[in-house]
């Protein structure tokens, strides 16, 4: 198949896995799927494309706007969107990077084995369930005092490593180190603070998780060594983000710029995707403030590490640390938009693009925005942590609560291919309501017991319909295509043993 056709939106097949959208009308650049046929045609049943469309009007759009294999449906931007902007005379979208700014995931090892914990799954998913607090509204490990709040919009896990909540490790195995340095927290209103103040170290409602799991495939096993994995090992995958400090961030700047920059969101198809003109007063303060919601949803799943520590230590009557060996592998984001240089060109119809340019290539400072997508930097790349820069930066891709997850490791095409960048999930199949409707939470919860001895613990049977299994795409294929394309390599599959959500 060399053409796909979705509601009037002609894709053209530029290789294996790879679509693309011509530039067309007021579109500024073209746009890319990163897919397999099978995926494609998932993507193509709902608004993605055309959203994707929309996205390439963004002023400045420097190279084609990109969609993951797990690409679906968003708000305005696509999720599983991958967008770069040039810095200095383009824009930055708040609806490119989303509502739960650095919604993310990490991964805490163990040296359990499944041995360890087999029979003690329900007393186990039990004690993480009263520990951690989950759900829509207040709750968190400890109370958000102005000094806790303030430090954790500063300084994210090192403020929270300083206040006995983690070890110096943390730092080490986190995205630029758990910490934006260009955080404002000044710039967060106070109605957003006061929204996270009861809220440091809870796991949210929706999608959001925390995951014992079990290693049961290993693919490159010198990675997997390197990142201290093996077949058998216990893991922990939580996953959320900055709660409701970082949604209302977002709700407050989308606000003002209808006030302030209403000829730019004139202009655009779509007023999700409503961006400040790089340079402009409005920008700075939103990527200031977007930063300090980044460092409050580090410390956040840092708590919940530190919370995790301590009832694992209590459930298995060791230390933590020197007997279970409860080490962060790595925390990425993958709602956020970072200043990042990459080299943009021409292809040879005068078009942008990036990695297959063939003429006037030049580094640029780009605001990339990935929004449902995770950053995938190959080995060698100076913001890869030195403990992983030899083998490359760790990714974790969670599949659905009856499916694997994957530890990939960035791949050596994703600087070309993606702008370093790759999948972030398996991707939504239906819609939250759909899902209610085509799910009853009681007997999803008692399937995945009894068929697959999966624990789940959840506030209330409608979330575990919302994610039950069968709203999601197969993990599989898209980790599949992630590796074929070379832009996020397999290391490693999960499976689940017991799971908590909101």
């Amino acid at each position: 198949m060399t053409t796909y056709e979705f509601g009037g939106i002609e894709l053209e097949r530029v290789r294996e896995h790879v679509w693309e959208l011509p530039r067309e009308d007021k579109m500024n650049v073209p746009a890319r799927v990163l897919a397999s046929e099978s995926l494609l045609e998932e993507i193509g049943g709902d608004d993605t494309l055309e959203q994707l469309r929309n996205a390439t009007r963004l002023p400045g759009i420097a190279a084609p706007a990109l969609c993951m294999p797990d690409g679906h449906q968003g708000y305005g931007f696509p999720v599983g969107g991958v967008g770069a902007i040039d810095a200095e005379n383009g824009c930055i979208s708040p609806g490119a990077v989303g509502y739960d700014i650095n919604c993310g995931i990490r991964m805490v090892k163990t040296n359990l084995t499944d041995d360890d914990i087999r029979g003690r799954e329900e007393e186990l998913v039990d004690a993480l369930f009263e520990a951690i607090p989950s759900g829509l509204g207040g709750g968190g490990v400890i109370g958000g005092t102005a000094d806790a709040i303030e430090g954790a919009l500063e300084r994210g896990v090192e403020w929270a490593v300083e206040e006995g909540y983690g070890i110096e490790s943390d730092l080490a195995r986190c995205e630029d180190e758990g910490r934006r340095p260009d955080a404002r927290p000044e710039y967060v209103s106070q109605k957003a603070m006061d929204r996270g103040r009861n809220q440091m170290g809870s796991l949210g409602s929706g999608n959001h998780f925390l995951e014992v799991q079990r290693v049961t495939d290993v693919f490159r096993e010198g990675v997997a060594a390197e990142y201290g994995l093996e077949e058998g090992q216990i893991v922990i995958l939580i996953h959320c983000g900055s709660r409701g400090l970082g949604h209302q961030t977002c709700n407050d700047y989308l606000r003002r710029i209808e006030r302030e920059h209403a000829d730019l969101l004139d202009d655009l198809p779509d007023k999700e995707l409503a961006a400040a003109p790089a340079g402009s007063e409005l920008a700075e303060e939103y990527y200031g403030a977007m930063g300090a919601c980044i460092n409050f949803a580090w410390a956040n799943r840092q708590l919940i590490t530190h919370q995790a520590r301590q009832t694992f230590g209590e459930v298995f009557d060791a230390d933590p640390i020197d007997d279970l060996g409860m080490e962060l592998l790595y925390d990425v984001a993958h709602n956020i938009a970072k200043k990042e240089t990459h080299e943009i060109g021409v292809d040879a119809d005068g078009d942008p693009t990036v990695g297959d340019a063939v003429v006037d290539r030049e580094e640029r400072e780009l605001y990339v925005h990935r929004k449902g997508a995770t950053r995938a930097f190959p080995a060698g790349n100076e913001a890869v942590p030195e403990v992983y820069r030899g083998v490359g930066q760790p990714v974790i891709i969670p599949g659905s609560m009856g499916a694997g997850s994957y530890v990939l490791r960035g791949g050596d095409e994703s600087m070309s291919v993606s702008f370093g960048s790759t999948a972030h999930g398996a991707g939504r199949l239906m819609s939250r309501t759909q899902a209610k409707q085509e799910f009853w939470g009681g007997d999803v919860r008692d399937d995945l017991e009894d068929g697959q001895q999966i624990y789940v613990k959840a506030q209330s049977g409608a979330t575990i319909a919302e994610e039950a299994p069968g709203v999601y795409k197969d993990i599989d294929e898209v980790i599949r295509v992630s590796d074929e394309l070379g832009i996020g390599d397999k290391v490693a599959r999960t499976f689940p043993v017991c799971n908590i959500k909101g």
